[in-house]
Parts: C-alpha cells; sequence; structure tokens
C-alpha cells in the first residue's frame, strides 16, 4: 500500500489503542476497555468491521461480534445482525441484559431494539466494500488479495485488578452466503477469556472454528506453554486445517503474541504507560502517535 493508506491504518489502530488505554488508566475494567477499542474500530471505514464491513454475495450486511469477560466467563455474542450502530455494544447488551450467550438474526434485532442504538443499513455500506463485491465475485474463485477477502478487528486487555478480557467484531468475509457465521461469535474459536488468557482471531472462520482454537490457546497454558508456544501451535493447527490467519493474545502475567501466516496483519499494543506501537507486515513493530 501507499505510504498515506498505510499511515491512515496505523493511525486507527492507535485511536482504538489510546480508547482501550484511557479506561485501564483510569482504573477500568479489561472488559469495557476492550470494548472502547474495538468501537473506535468499528467506526473506521478501512477496518472489516461496523462501518466499512464486507457485503455478502447479495451485497447485504451482516455482522458477527462477541465479548467474553475473563474472570465470570460471561459471554455476549451476536451473528448475522445489521442495526446496531456498534455490534461490540450489541454484544456487550447480551452479557449484561440476556440469560442467553449468543442471540442470531431478525430475532436478535429484534431483541436489541431499544437496548442499544440502530442506524440504517446504508450507513455500514462504502463504496470500497462495494468494488471488493464485485472483484470477488468476477473472480469466481480466483485469487483476490487478502484485503479485498476477509478481517476482523478485536482487542484483548488486562486491567489493573489482574482480569483479562476480549472482544472481536467482524463483517465476515467478502461475498459470503448469505447467513454464514464464522468464528468471530463463537467462544472459545474467534474470541476466549479465562483467568489464564484472553484471544481474539481474524481469517478463515471456519478453520478457526474447527480448531476450537481461542480454548485450545488457553488449554496449552495450563499445561505448562508459554504463550507463544501455544499461539504458534494453535495457528499451525489453523494451517494444517487449511486456513490463514493471524491472533492476537496476552496472558495474565501480560506476555503478548501476535502471530499471523498471512503476508500482515494490522496489530498493535500498548503498555502500562501509554506507549503504542503498531505493526503490519512482518518484522517489529514501530512506535505509533495518530498524525494527520
Amino acid at each position: 500500500m501507499d505510504p498515506a493508506t498505510e499511515q491512515a491504518h496505523r493511525n486507527g489502530l492507535t485511536r482504538a489503542l489510546l480508547a482501550g488505554h484511557a479506561v485501564l488508566a483510569a482504573g477500568g475494567p479489561a472488559l469495557d476497555a476492550v470494548i472502547a477499542a474495538v468501537m473506535v474500530l468499528e467506526d473506521d471505514p478501512l477496518f472489516n468491521a461496523g462501518h466499512g464491513a464486507v457485503l455478502t454475495a447479495d451485497g447485504t450486511i451482516e455482522h458477527d461480534a462477541c465479548v467474553v469477560d475473563g474472570p465470570t466467563r460471561r459471554i455476549g455474542s451476536v451473528a448475522g445482525v445489521c442495526g446496531p450502530h456498534h455490534p461490540i455494544a450489541a454484544a456487550r447488551a447480551v452479557l449484561d441484559h440476556s440469560p442467553h450467550v449468543l442471540l442470531a438474526g431478525r430475532g436478535a434485532e429484534a431483541w436489541l431494539a431499544g437496548r442499544v442504538p440502530f442506524v440504517p443499513p446504508s450507513y455500514f455500506i462504502t463504496e470500497r466494500r462495494q468494488r471488493a463485491l464485485r472483484s470477488v465475485l468476477a473472480a469466481a474463485g480466483g485469487p483476490v488479495d487478502d484485503a479485498d477477502r476477509h478481517g476482523t478487528v478485536g482487542a484483548v486487555a488486562l486491567d489493573q485488578s489482574g482480569a483479562l478480557a476480549a472482544g472481536t467484531s467482524t463483517g465476515g468475509m467478502t461475498g459470503k452466503l448469505p447467513g454464514r457465521i464464522g468464528d468471530t461469535p463463537i467462544a472459545g474459536a474467534g474470541t476466549w477469556a479465562d483467568g489464564t488468557v484472553a484471544f481474539s482471531a481474524t481469517g478463515h472462520g471456519e478453520s478457526f472454528i474447527r480448531a476450537g482454537a481461542g480454548h485450545a490457546v488457553a488449554a496449552h497454558l495450563r499445561a505448562g506453554l508459554s504463550l507463544d508456544e501455544a499461539t504458534a501451535l494453535v495457528l499451525a493447527d489453523v494451517a494444517a486445517l487449511g486456513g490463514d490467519g493471524g491472533v492476537i493474545a496476552i496472558d495474565a502475567a501480560g506476555h503478548v503474541a501476535l502471530p499471523f501466516n498471512t503476508r500482515g496483519m494490522y496489530r498493535g499494543v500498548v503498555d502500562a504507560a501509554g506507549v503504542c506501537r503498531t505493526g503490519i507486515y512482518f518484522g517489529p513493530m514501530q512506535e505509533s502517535l495518530p498524525q494527520a
């Protein structure tokens, strides 16, 4: 990508990191921090979630989102919804106000009405994603750029009390069959948090579901592996199942892992002092501040 486009992505990542850090620095819970960070990315049309999400084969929007609170293992997920301004806030509403874990489709939208702000479907659609859909449909199974195929936004956090939380939001895969649901809203697959780890994934959702990716990382940690070892093993399993993608994870000691097997992955970390580092391609991340 050209330098201006790269900087725009780094700006979006940094704004999300700073939003989450502001919550944690004020003593807030990890759950609130991940939601604050994900909401920033849902508002940014460069990323595949919320405003700027990819389109189904019918040219429609179907959002999936999930949040998991590590200490309690409370979970809220939504799948195949269109209308909530912030899908991650819709998932939080399920966590806070529903006896259920996952709500989907029209039933979810009806239940969410009045509980979270709604916007017209047209708000989510961008010209870029319309072009990507045309490209995918025209390719008919041929090669398509990663940026046009899929993407996910997510955040993981460790707060001052030692609690972990994870949140993930996506529009899914460009040109997907309407009604298709990936790994994002499946707790233990694309999103997971408990007392050992907080985890969020992006990539080929079906493979992450088959790998039980998030829960597998937690199981490897309980067996004594390091976070780097655990995430590498799970990503290798995803690859063996025919999938590609990447993960972000943080353990109870504050160790961070961000492995991926694609050409790049938008990613970032903010430390307790508020120093942000972002990366896109392989190699070390660089200190990052929003720029005009």
